[in-house]
């Protein structure tokens, strides 16, 4: 398949730059990937969908304030570093702008000193490892200097950075937020177990190859970046006891419906299991837990317009993007949902 073959217009305006005010209040459009009949809701009817039964796998990842603005030690010019992945201890890989600034042995300042780093290591497609230091707990002079790192195609800056963290978030390490999980509120993740369904929590720290564009002509020659994913087995007993049972997994977001189709089984079945994965979803792949998805809308030729298109089938997904575009949906990290049913 062609990475050409995922392509669809979309007027720049439809890009959402702002978060709603109610999480709920979000457009969810319904896709049937059996017939590709379309139904215009809205998120906080999401429980209309929802069978006493029925599992929302939910990722609890929390998203770090990962961008840091500092300056060379030595030159004071101006340095823009993104945290990727924490590698040991106070080594994390880094992506740096501008990366000629950051050789092997140059020391970054932060915040007037309250945290230094030394460049350690150069590493796959320019990355940079980088040692940090400071006096005090490193995350939360993180959490005083760090900003949101928002993806690039939002241009606002975000009044409350909670607004990029689902209302579940636990365990920090995310670069980017499990954007599909952000339409939850509380209330609705209450009323939907008191309706029956049952939820379980994974982990998968999202990092930015997610994100990354497909510079391969042929997509089965492009390769995901390793992420890093943990089930607990009460997660796998719950998600395992919904199949057997014959009611649906529902994954809420691409990065849950990654983390069950690398953890599980041959057969489907899921066990108390942490590892990273790679793992590349698109047309062809058959699934081994996940029964539907909600999801938001994707960037053009992305692979997480593949993933979907995998669940739904490609033309189908793009012909659903198109009424999206049609009917004025919003786009991207806070955009409207889809749920594939």
């Amino acid at each position: 398949m062609n990475v050409k073959d995922f392509d669809y217009e979309l007027p720049e305006e439809l890009i959402a730059q702002d978060p709603l005010s109610d999480r709920s209040a979000s457009r969810l459009m319904v896709l049937n990937r059996e017939t590709g009949a379309v139904a215009h809701r809205h998120f906080s009817d999401i429980l209309d969908y929802l069978a006493p039964g029925d599992c929302l796998v939910l990722n609890n990842t929390k998203v770090i304030p990962a961008r840091l603005w500092g300056e060379k030690e030595d030159t004071h010019a101006k340095i823009e570093v993104l945290l990727l992945k924490r590698r040991e201890g106070d080594v994390w890989e880094t992506l740096v702008k501008p990366g000629k600034k950051a050789r092997c042995g140059a020391r970054l300042v932060f915040g007037g000193g309250l945290l230094t780093g030394e460049v350690t290591d150069v590493v796959e497609e320019g990355n940079r490892l980088i040692r940090f230091s400071c006096e005090g707990i490193f995350e939360e002079i993180l959490d005083r200097l760090g900003q949101m790192p928002l993806p690039p195609y939002i241009t606002h800056a975000l009044a409350d950075k909670n607004r990029y963290q689902t209302v579940y978030a636990k365990y920090d390490g995310s670069a980017a937020a499990p954007t599909a999980g952000l339409h939850f509120t509380k209330e609705l993740l209450a009323a939907a177990a008191g309706k029956g369904v049952k939820i379980a929590e994974v982990t998968l720290h999202v990092g930015l190859g997610t994100f990354r564009p497909v510079k391969v002509e042929n997509i089965a020659d492009h390769h995901m970046h390793e992420e890093v994913y943990m089930v607990s087995r009460e997660a796998a007993d719950i998600i395992n006891e919904t199949k057997r049972s014959g009611h649906r997994v529902v994954a809420v977001g691409t990065t849950s419906t990654r983390t069950l189709e690398s953890a599980a089984g041959i057969d489907g079945t899921l066990a108390e299991t942490s590892g990273s994965t790679d793992i590349f979803i698109y047309p062809g792949y058959r699934f081994k837990v996940v029964d539907a998805l909600i999801t938001n809308f994707h960037l053009p030729q992305s692979t997480l317009v593949m993933l979907v298109s995998a669940m739904a089938g490609r033309e189908r997904v793009l012909d659903a993007y198109r009424t999206a575009v049609k009917e004025r949906y919003r786009f991207f990290s806070f955009g409207d949902a889809m749920l594939i049913i």
